[in-house]
């Protein structure tokens, strides 16, 4: 049966999100159940996280601890975990009663910070490419999203030369208008694996207090930094603790990303108004996973180091794999994505350079699937010869893809 509205000529997809199809990942996760490929496209691990952690949820249950609506703002357990997990790290105070609200994951915390923040026609400046939900949110909010473009640059450290990508600060600068509401930073930043400096998170935090800006601050990935990288929380340097919204997740540190835990730090205004956002979306979440994710969050450091570095070889592994079948690699200092360029592959093998024409042809010739960064991009011609693999997976399925790759790409 059709339906129709009053007006045959309006679609029924409410217009803000007329360009938002069905997303990439859904795609590309088909792909690979219908050709039997190994999935590199979809970050999310292949084994579970902690043990402990998964009994706690199981002890949490059967307690009957969070089989009812938990508390708006979340479980007191959780709050004060997060709280402490904050300023053990990095010295920073939070009140758990006022500055802490729990979300159905980080996705849910962006939604419901930009719906809060944002008024029809605020323009919102968003480090491109940007994990897809950025812009959706920002057009269900009514904002007015501006990509300021990371761009690869090679550094060289000890002799060796280093290929990431580099925001540009005069170009962010520039970005900034009488209309800006809000910066949308991401770091470790998804997909290109940039950890942002301590003089660019400097220079934006100059530039916030400068222009009186807000910040949401997308820090999912702050326990997977690798080499000389450090994360950074921008609330932590001047003038930023009150007018930052830190997003963080269990679903990353501690790999059960089904358990959609996130929450928000900030101040009371700004968790007070997010939270009003928040309540008429999920409501509330997860009850049985907080009191687990509550453990989680104290877990002794070594579980912290011991992850880092179980997910630093597994980089390693796979960016050799990716560089022997011919791929310029742009090798990751934080997050679990390795972005390549497909160009070094030739003009046949790399599609002509088209990134989407590529990842829609890999699994069948190589059996792996992977994600095309320009689906990440405003200017997709940026984005274009750029494709991300994830390798948050068991070190025999890295393996297996990186042969299948070699035996595809380099003969």
């Amino acid at each position: 049966m059709t339906v129709m509205t009053s007006d045959a000529r309006r679609p029924l997809l409410n217009r803000r999100l007329a360009e938002f199809g069905t997303t990439i990942f859904a795609e590309m996760s088909a792909l690979a159940l219908s050709t039997g490929s190994i999935n590199l496209g979809q970050g999310f691990p292949d084994t579970d996280g902690p043990e402990e952690i998964r009994e706690a949820a199981v002890r949490a249950l059967r307690d009957g601890r969070g089989n009812q609506y938990p508390p708006g703002p979340g479980v007191p357990e959780l709050r004060t975990a997060i709280t402490a997990h904050q300023e053990r790290r990095y010295g920073l105070t939070f009140d758990p009663d006022t500055e802490v609200l729990v979300t159905a994951g980080a996705t849910e915390a962006i939604a419901a910070a930009l719906l809060a923040l944002l008024e029809p026609g605020d323009e919102v400046i968003a480090l491109e490419p940007y994990y897809d939900s950025y812009a959706a949110c920002i057009a269900m909010a009514g904002g007015t999203r501006v990509p300021v473009t990371l761009r690869p640059h090679e550094d060289t450290h000890d002799g060796v030369v280093h290929q990431r990508f580099r925001l540009d600060l005069d170009e962010l600068r520039d970005a900034v208008t009488d209309n800006t509401r809000l910066l949308l930073i991401n770091t470790p930043h998804n997909p290109t694996g940039t950890v942002l400096t301590r003089e660019e998170l400097t220079a934006i935090a100059e530039l916030a207090v400068e222009r009186d800006l807000l910040v949401v601050t997308d820090e999912v990935y702050e326990h997977l930094v690798f080499d000389e990288a450090e994360h950074i929380p921008l609330a932590t340097l001047p003038g930023m603790r009150g007018r930052t919204v830190t997003i963080g997740s269990a679903g990353k540190s501690f790999s059960f990303t089904g358990w959609k835990v996130g929450w928000v730090t900030s101040t009371p205004d700004l968790v007070t108004a997010v939270r009003s956002a928040k309540q008429f979306l999920t409501y509330v979440a997860s009850g049985p996973f907080q009191y687990a994710v509550a453990e989680a969050l104290s877990l002794p450091d070594t579980y912290f180091t011991e992850f880092r570095e179980d997910m630093r070889v597994k980089r390693d592994l796979l960016s050799a794999g990716l560089k022997e079948a011919g791929f310029k690699v742009f090798r990751p200092s934080g997050t679990y994505f390795i972005t390549t360029d497909i160009r070094p592959l030739g003009a046949v093998q790399s599609e002509g350079g088209d990134g989407f024409a590529f990842c829609r042809a890999l699994p069948e010739r190589a059996g792996v699937v992977a994600i095309p960064n320009a689906v990440f991009y405003d200017h997709r011609e940026e984005g274009a010869p750029f494709v991300r693999f994830a390798f948050c997976k068991r070190t025999e399925v890295l393996t297996d893809a990186a042969e299948r790759l070699r035996k595809a790409f380099a003969g």
